[in-house]
């Protein structure tokens, strides 16, 4: 029991990084879209990243199935989902709007776990996903109504969603290196797809700040991150996933406030407090909750 303890913390603490990675990537990525389309960064972001995992993966793969294959298939499609439609999204409402309702997914995913694998939400649970709504809400600063752009993000929340949700079952039942090589070949082709039908071409302008995003995305958000991620899933949950990602702009509002010259009103910085405090919460409840429930004499 103390050794599934420690792998979960060790997870949790890999999301942590996960989350302050992609929370950094914001910037470098903000400042390459004035010159490239998002289709054509996504395109080569996941190209560089798919070969790089494909070097680094050959002596570590057992053997190729088809079963990894179509699991990475399928959660290869919902991340794109949540990427093209979060791009539509914002030409229809304020970014702001977005990124809150795309934030959702933190109350989205237990219920989907309830619905799909009946998987019990706990008290902290509740209270760390409310906590990290409200936080949300408040660091986006939103402006709430309901039209095209918002039932995009609504949309886009679900794909996010899904694509967590699918990841956290299938990487328990299948090789891992394959599966998310798989997932990097399927956005980077549905990415070119896409370059080609809204962009006109996917060749990117080679700018110092394409060169940067695409290489920093590439090695440390993509192979590093979505790697550690569906590893780290492995051991823990993935209702204590998308919790603990809500990190990512948390660290990305900071990032652009420190490095950006972006500016954070007292409101936005008590959201992040907010979030901070939501996810401690849950974090300290899923450890402290099964010890009150073996002293009362519950199973856990």
């Amino acid at each position: 029991m103390k050794a599934d303890r420690r792998k979960e913390f060790y997870a949790d603490f890999t999301l942590v990084i996960v989350g302050v990675v992609w929370g950094v990537t914001f910037l470098p990525m903000a400042k390459a879209l004035d010159t490239n389309g998002v289709f054509t960064i996504l395109f080569w972001r996941f190209l560089i990243a798919f070969a790089l995992l494909s070097l680094i993966s050959l002596k570590f793969i057992k053997r190729i199935d088809p079963k990894s294959i179509k699991y990475g298939a399928i959660v290869g499609v919902f991340l794109f989902a949540g990427f093209a439609l979060q791009t539509f999204a914002l030409k229809y409402t304020l970014s702001s709007t977005v990124a809150f309702i795309t934030g959702l997914i933190v109350i989205f995913v237990p219920f989907l776990m309830f619905v799909f694998f009946r998987t019990k939400i706990r008290a902290h649970t509740y209270i760390g996903a409310s906590l990290a709504t409200v936080g949300l809400y408040m660091l986006c600063d939103g402006e709430l109504g309901f039209g095209l752009g918002e039932l995009l993000s609504l949309f886009c929340a679900f794909a996010y969603a899904f694509e967590i949700m699918l990841a956290g079952y299938f990487v328990k039942k299948c090789e891992i290196f394959v599966m998310v090589a798989t997932e990097f070949l399927v956005v980077c082709a549905l990415s070119l797809i896409c370059a080609v039908i809204f962009e006109d071409t996917p060749v990117p302008v080679l700018d110092r700040e394409f060169v940067v995003a695409v290489g920093v995305t590439a090695t440390l958000a993509t192979v590093f991150a979505f790697f550690a991620q569906n590893i780290a899933q492995r051991y823990t949950t993935p209702v204590k996933t998308v919790l603990i990602l809500t990190l990512e702009p948390v660290v990305a509002g900071f990032v652009g406030y420190f490095f950006g010259a972006e500016i954070l009103s007292s409101w936005q910085i008590l959201g992040a407090f907010v979030i901070l405090v939501g996810i401690l919460a849950s974090e300290l409840g899923s450890y402290i909750t099964p010890k009150i429930r073996r002293k009362r004499g519950f199973d856990e």
